[in-house]
């Protein structure tokens, strides 16, 4: 059995050259509910977040909906979330993007279940910077390419805490 390839996210184009993200998804049961959102967010809160020692962004929800988890990423609760979008503005760092906190939400897939379908699932087709690919590649921190979970490498050139 062939080893299945990775969803590749290269951030560093999500974040700079597409200021919304335009993929369409084949999550089908809410169509305007882009499944690439959730996992934007998760990856951006695992590099991108500073994860403060006191974190504001927490500290601004008024429902609670904002938690800073054990190994410093936070955890959105979307369930508690309303979309007021003050985490987002709290954020001395612009770490929250506000078009990554939607109200309405459904976690991406990863279409594992359909990868040996033909074509590309239908966030890579559809994106138009080709931020999106399946690879075989491994993690380089040189080449600031990392692992989140099992299925999904990330480029990011992305802020580095230093160790005191």
């Amino acid at each position: 059995m062939a080893k299945q390839k990775k969803l590749f996210v290269d951030l560093d184009i999500c974040s700079t050259i597409c200021p919304k993200c335009v993929v369409d998804c084949s999550y089908f049961y809410h169509e305007d509910n882009n499944g690439i959102y959730p996992l934007r967010e998760l990856l951006t809160y695992s590099l991108i977040c500073r994860k403060c020692e006191e974190p504001h962004c927490v500290n601004s929800c008024p429902q609670n909906a904002l938690e800073k988890q054990e190994d410093g990423t936070l955890k959105r609760y979307y369930m508690r979330c309303i979309g007021c979008k003050s985490c987002s503005h709290a954020c001395p760092y612009g770490a929250i993007y506000p078009e990554l906190v939607p109200y309405l939400n459904s976690k991406c897939d990863l279409c594992l279940d359909r990868r040996d379908q033909k074509g590309q699932p239908v966030c890579i087709s559809t994106c138009p910077y080709n931020a999106l690919s399946l690879k075989d590649i491994e993690p380089d921190e040189e080449k600031h390419i990392y692992t989140v979970g099992d299925n999904v490498v990330v480029h990011s050139t992305h802020w580095i805490r230093e160790k005191v």
